[in-house]
């Protein structure tokens, strides 16, 4: 029998009393708990692409890609509760206990999981108390800048079975995370980093084949936005309360206790849907962003992925912008201030001069460093750090002292590893694996990034860049045309048209691929391989004295450059024989 040992998030849920319940009314009991199932557990297990193991009656045993999809699952599970007890007489309340633990746990043949983690996550929820959630300090760890509920810290527990006592965290479903009287507007509650609200899109015009439409996009875009490392992103429940009413977005922000608040509509003209989109700062009500649509009404589902897609990937950098910018004006900056101005430093830099770009990553790996120095463990700070290394590896300005396997893949691999759903760390594995001679696995590590946030953009670099070196020239295009649809004003887009013209150059199409490589130049994306290609295009298609132009560019910006690096790095034949037809040294 095959088995496979990983790390996991396990979720036990068990209800409450089940026996005395059953024995109460049965039939009733089952009908509520199968009610609940289908209406409350499975929809939330789903959204928050969870596993369901095992089912004992009464209980489930749930696997997660992470333990933030895990709590936040376990959090609708018991807002959910509470909802649907109100009214309910306390013997008659179906109540679960939940407990998460992240963990090594073995998979069998048959998708059952066993192990300590599975184990652990048991013995907490026995000692959880009804409506709430028992995490592990490896499950707290996770999650704990991201809560805005009451933690009970029950300190080091001998759990029943387990050998070593395990320090455990009580969350309270439904409390607040400040337990003190009300506070005045002088001493107000700061809102969460990175917490925002969807507000449900308004159907202009009331055409009701919009509604379901408007409705979709209010829900997708809030599971969307909740993968956004380190978001705080309200319930679509209580967002949906907002429905058809006018309200002031700074009392919602005060309400809801979020910074941000996304607002929208969509309104049909004859066989054109437009929709309308903008992020609203809720404390000053400032706009901070906002983008149109206007797209063909044909297929209603495709068309919501698409302005979803397209949505989520632009608001993923805007967030991180946004928030980066209040966390330059603190004067005690924490460990999510300084790693937010690092990755915002990164997107910037995509398109400045070489120069630029080179101080940017040095200020940023500065931000990160700071970061690690007060939280080792970060994994967004790991992330970024790795990134910085990356680009002195890629841009040509290695050292011969450091170690990039270690500070690149290293640091990416061990992100991944305490937090499997950060997706920029699999972007910088992805990236620096296909930029160093290893597109199989860069394609897996990007993959496994796309599995977990399909709209994260950047990972579509990686894999055109692995594609391209595999000679799947047609996907390597589709990826990058894709990455350019989902985000059109993307900071990396010179990044996608050099991938694109890297494609072209292998079908032959060289005058498409001078043309890919002209806009990714024009587009503010100039380091010296991007005039390197751009020479190679040019040799290939006979016209040495451009080529030779671009080449002493490259050059310029690279005196090492060499035939030789290209080989080391993978890239396709084409490219190498353009090179050498351009006239570049072979070391």
């Amino acid at each position: 029998m095959s088995e496979t040992r990983k790390l996991a998030a396990i979720l036990v849920a068990d209800v409450v009393g089940y026996s005395r319940l059953a024995g109460t009314d049965e039939d009733r009991t089952l009908a509520r708990l199968r009610g609940l199932r289908s209406d409350l557990i499975d929809p939330a297990i789903a959204a928050h692409r969870g596993r369901i193991v095992k089912r004992t009656g009464d209980g489930s045993i749930i696997e997660f890609r992470s333990v933030v999809d895990a709590v936040r699952c376990a959090i609708e599970f018991q807002s959910g509760l509470i909802e649907r007890n109100a009214g309910v007489p306390e013997d008659r309340r179906i109540q679960f206990r939940i407990g998460i633990h992240l963990g090594d746990v073995v998979e069998e043949s048959d998708g059952d999981l066993m192990g300590d983690g599975v184990n652990i996550a048991a013995r907490l929820e026995a000692i959880c108390q009804p409506g709430a959630v028992c995490l592990s300090e490896d499950a707290y760890r996770q999650v704990r800048q991201r809560l805005d509920l009451k933690v009970t810290d029950l300190g080091a527990t001998q759990l029943k079975n387990i050998a070593e006592p395990v320090h455990v965290y009580a969350l309270e479903v439904g409390q607040p995370a400040e337990t003190k009287p009300a506070l005045s507007t002088s001493q107000k509650r700061e809102p969460p980093r990175l917490s925002l609200v969807v507000l449900p899109f308004s159907n202009i015009g009331g055409d009701p084949e919009l509604d379901y439409f408007v409705d979709g996009i209010t829900e997708s875009l809030t599971t969307d936005l909740s993968r956004v490392s380190g978001a705080f992103v309200i319930g679509r429940r209580t967002a949906l309360t907002y429905k058809g009413k006018a309200a002031d977005v700074k009392e919602i922000g005060c309400k809801l206790n979020v910074r941000y608040v996304l607002e929208g509509s969509a309104q049909r003209d004859q066989n054109r849907v437009r929709v309308n989109a903008q992020l609203v700062d809720a404390e000053s009500g400032a706009h901070l962003w906002a983008d149109r649509f206007d797209e063909d009404a044909a297929g209603p589902f495709r068309l919501q992925d698409q302005v979803v897609a397209r949505l989520a990937a632009s608001l993923g950098y805007v967030l991180i912008n946004a928030e980066a910018e209040k966390g330059a004006r603190s004067a005690n900056p924490d460990v999510i201030d300084l790693t937010m101005r690092g990755w915002t430093l990164i997107w910037r830099a995509a398109q400045q001069t070489p120069y630029e770009r080179r101080e940017r990553a040095d200020e940023a790996r500065a931000l990160f460093d700071q970061a690690l120095q007060v939280e080792p463990d970060d994994p967004d700070a790991l992330a970024g750090s790795a990134y910085t290394y990356y680009v002195d590896f890629a841009y040509g300005w290695s050292d011969a002292t450091i170690d990039y396997e270690t500070k690149v893949l290293g640091q990416a691999s061990r992100a991944i590893a305490l937090a499997p759903d950060n997706v920029r760390a699999y972007f910088v594995k992805a990236i620096y694996l296909a930029t160093s001679g290893r597109p199989t696995e860069a394609l897996g590590a990007a993959d496994a990034g796309l599995a977990i946030n399909p709209n994260f953009v950047l990972l579509l670099s990686p894999r055109a860049a692995a594609e391209n070196s595999l000679g799947r020239f047609e996907q390597a295009k589709a990826d990058c045309e894709r990455a350019m649809r989902l985000s059109p004003r993307d900071p990396f887009s010179g990044v996608f048209r050099l991938w694109i013209g890297a494609a072209e150059l292998g079908l032959g199409h060289f005058e498409a691929a001078i043309d890919a490589f002209r806009k990714a130049i024009d587009s503010g994306y100039r380091p010296f391989f991007v005039y390197s290609s751009l020479a190679a295009a040019y040799a290939q298609a006979g016209k040495m004295d451009e080529a030779e132009a671009a080449l002493a560019e490259a050059r310029r910006l690279n005196p090492k450059l060499t035939v030789k690096w290209y080989v080391a790095r993978g890239v396709n034949a084409a490219l190498i024989d353009g090179v050498r037809k351009a006239g570049l040294a072979e070391d």
